[in-house]
């Protein structure tokens, strides 16, 4: 990020999460945007109809889009939101199917136009995604990194801060493991102003509250009917965009590809990672209790489980 060079975002997936997320960057002015899509004209239509906010906002982010991916040439930071929802009646193994297929194709493309950029993979299932990225790139694991913890943890503490009537400024929280059922929810590390959360709230309360947060995703997909999250998802992933292009050596929680870790070699698993100029620079080891030992050791074979599937529909 030295010199006086312009920082550059790249966002493949000009959906609902990709353009908001152009817009959260954009915003922040963390450099400038290039939104990618397969449908060209909505990612060239979304970039300009942003960068025509900027005199109004008061942004000096310059926005682009389309589907070719030269524009994306010597990004700094690439997010991957490509991929398709899954549609009801679809299984788990077609979703694999059709999104790693997306995702290595997406791959293959950004590592011939920015060789050095940190990776940021917001596709599902996620922790297969990362997964894909990771063996078509090439890349050393502090350059591919996925969001799923940050979010589930946003989840987390804006309802503690609803339930406790506080500023969600103040509630420090987090969770580890895999993105929704497995979620391992942290209470014990958790506080409020200071304040061991376990001290402002009963068991039970806690235990709701993990509970909502896990089923965080589902609850707006039955609202929306249609769709699914992208306010809380998009700022999730910008809040790692943010630490990397800042050089800010953030403790956040996300899906970081484990070296013996935790017990863990070769997967890509919920966990506190430190972000800054390089990427992943640290994973934060923690000590787990045995009730955290457990749901996180489930948590791992469910993503060892996913990563079989993959490894079947690739054959």
């Amino acid at each position: 990020m030295a010199g006086n060079k312009r920082r550059k975002l790249s966002i493949i997936g000009a959906g609902f999460v990709g353009s908001t997320a152009a817009h959260w960057a954009a915003s922040k002015q963390l450099g400038d945007v290039v939104l990618v899509d397969i449908n060209g004209d909505a990612a060239a239509g979304k970039a300009l109809d942003l960068f025509e906010a900027s005199p109004v906002e008061g942004f000096d982010s310059r926005l682009k889009g389309g589907s070719d991916y030269s524009l994306t040439k010597d990004s700094d930071v690439v997010v991957i939101t490509a991929g398709l929802p899954r549609k009801p009646g679809m299984s788990r193994d077609d979703l694999l199917a059709t999104n790693s297929k997306i995702v290595k194709e997406v791959t293959e493309q950004v590592v011939k136009n920015s060789p050095n950029c940190v990776t940021i993979v917001v596709s599902n299932p996620l922790d297969a995604m990362a997964q894909v990225v990771k063996e078509v790139s090439g890349f050393p694991r502090s350059r591919v990194i996925g969001m799923a913890g940050i979010l589930d943890s946003a989840r987390f503490r804006s309802f503690i801060a609803e339930e406790l009537d506080v500023s969600v400024k103040d509630v420090q929280a987090f969770v580890f493991g895999g993105h929704g059922d497995t979620m391992v929810p942290m209470p014990r590390y958790c506080s409020v102003g200071g304040v061991p959360l376990t001290q402002m709230l009963s068991t039970d309360r806690i235990e709701a509250l993990v509970d909502r947060a896990r089923k965080g995703g589902i609850e707006i997909v039955n609202y929306l009917k249609t769709g699914s999250a992208y306010f809380a998802p998009s700022a999730s992933v910008i809040e790692m965009v943010d630490a990397i292009l800042n050089d800010r050596k953030r403790i956040l929680p996300c899906a970081c590809y484990l070296e013996g870790e935790y017990g863990v070699n070769g997967y890509f698993i919920g966990v506190l990672g430190k972000l800054g100029g390089n990427g992943l620079e640290q994973v934060v080891q923690l000590e787990l209790n045995s009730e955290e030992k457990e749901m996180f050791a489930k948590s791992v074979d469910a993503v060892k489980g996913l990563v079989e599937a993959l490894q079947k529909v690739q054959g």
